[in-house]
């Protein structure tokens, strides 16, 4: 130590104004203390967790808040409810008359007319049909008519044919008996008579083989004409049966038509003469949309809003994309519901209080068009009740902390500070094929 230092350490001012001996030993030992509680407090273990903004929904969709809309083109007549009325299925809620008030006379007509068509449609489906039946039956008949015509005109043919051999066999006969009485005759061994006689059979024997002759080809045209004619008969029945079958197929068309055209009529008188509404599911009737002194509906338009009874009740929370890789179906969910006081510690959920439980049920796989993901919670049957629903509405504004990885304070520090995601879970397959996928991409680069 230095005389300069001895010198200042004796003055009395210097005494008057250092510090005490046991405050600096507090104060060493309290800033090792600060120090080793920073080392410790980086190696605590910390639950990550991803914050979500949201508000109550029913599960079921069709418990949602729900639009009733007005069936027909009309004006409202009465309103049978109010904003705030309670309801249960089948209530009415509004009624509505057509602004022509003989337009659904008109479209009664209109579907007797059309029932009518379709019973002429279908009576004459049934004529050309047993039209169609008679055709073929009658050809069987003129066919085998035909054919039996045609044998005939063959039998004629043949024995035209014998006929002409029976001729030709009479004139050689003749011709032989003439030439023998003309020997005869020159040598003076017969009579002219009988010259005359051979003279005569023979010319006659000539006649008979000419006849036989025209004759056998009268048959052969006669066959050949009863052929062509049989190939007609059943050409001109099957052109009558095809035919047929065109009209039959016209009818069968406009029986389609009609049937086509008929539930679309139906459902069009339906509509209109469904002129009161009627409450789909018990609930309450939230808004009323229109006008109630007489406003002017169209087709479509929504009457009425409202919100069914639903003791299933869902969170809807929105999670940043940053974190959603991690969120999966069953995680872990501490909820808070506005109006409800909260202390939650993100790290330590072990100390949260006034918070509820819930869990992942479903996470939807495309964002919401600005980077955030719909995730949906239930309740956690192993935690305590969410409020009822004279409490818990739907459209409750909600705030959720999902659980994801365990990790050091130190680490979530750092990962918070380099805004890095959530630590990635290396044991799920899917994760690890990826990274593997990478690598080896890579390597091959």
């Amino acid at each position: 130590m230095s005389q300069k230092w001895k010198l200042y350490k004796n003055l009395p001012s210097y005494r008057l104004v250092q510090t005490a001996l046991p405050a600096q030993s507090l104060a060493y030992i309290l800033t090792i203390i600060f120090f080793i509680s920073v080392i410790i407090l980086l190696y605590v273990p910390w639950q990550q967790t991803t914050m979500g903004f949201g508000r109550v929904v029913a599960y079921a969709p069709l418990d949602r808040q729900q639009v009733i809309e007005s069936p027909i083109s009309g004006r409202v007549v009465k309103w049978h409810v109010h904003e705030g009325t309670r309801v249960k299925k089948g209530d009415p809620i509004i009624d509505i008359s057509d602004n022509d008030p003989n337009f659904i006379n008109r479209i009664r007509e209109e579907k007797n007319a059309l029932l009518q068509r379709l019973e002429a449609a279908r009576s004459r489906e049934d004529n050309i049909r047993s039209r169609i039946i008679s055709l073929r039956s009658s050809m069987g008949s003129a066919v085998n008519a035909a054919d039996s015509r045609r044998m005939m005109a063959k039998d004629r043919v043949r024995a035209s044919e014998q006929a002409v051999d029976a001729a030709k066999a009479a004139l050689k006969t003749a011709n032989l008996n003439l030439d023998r009485q003309k020997q005869l005759w020159e040598k003076g061994l017969t009579s002219k008579r009988t010259l005359e006689l051979a003279e005569l059979e023979h010319t006659n024997a000539e006649t008979g083989l000419d006849r036989a002759k025209a004759s056998f080809d009268a048959a052969v045209k006669e066959e050949r004409a009863l052929y062509s004619d049989s190939g007609k008969v059943a050409q001109d029945a099957e052109a009558s049966i095809n035919d047929a079958k065109a009209s039959l197929a016209s009818a069968q068309s406009e029986v389609a038509r009609v049937l086509e055209d008929l539930p679309k009529l139906e459902a069009r008188l339906s509509r209109q003469e469904n002129q009161e509404v009627f409450a789909p599911r018990d609930g309450t009737i939230m808004r009323i949309l229109v006008n109630p002194d007489t406003q002017q509906v169209k087709e479509g338009d929504g009457v009425a809003i409202l919100v069914p009874d639903s003791e299933d009740k869902a969170i809807e929370l929105f999670i940043s994309g940053n974190d959603i890789p991690l969120v999966g179906e069953g995680r872990k969910v501490r909820l808070q519901f506005q109006g409800y006081p909260v202390l939650q510690i993100s790290g330590w959920p072990e100390t949260a209080v006034g918070t509820f439980g819930g869990i992942v049920k479903l996470v939807d796989i495309t964002d919401n068009g600005s980077g955030n993901f719909r995730v949906l919670v239930v309740p956690d049957r192993e935690d305590r009740q969410w409020p009822s629903s004279r409490y818990l509405r739907q459209g409750v504004r909600a705030k959720g902390w999902i659980f994801l990885n365990r990790v050091s304070v130190g680490y979530e520090l750092w990962r918070r500070f380099n805004d890095f995601p959530p630590n990635l879970p290396m044991d799920d397959p899917e994760i690890k094929s990826l990274l593997d996928e990478n690598r080896n991409g890579e390597n091959q680069k």
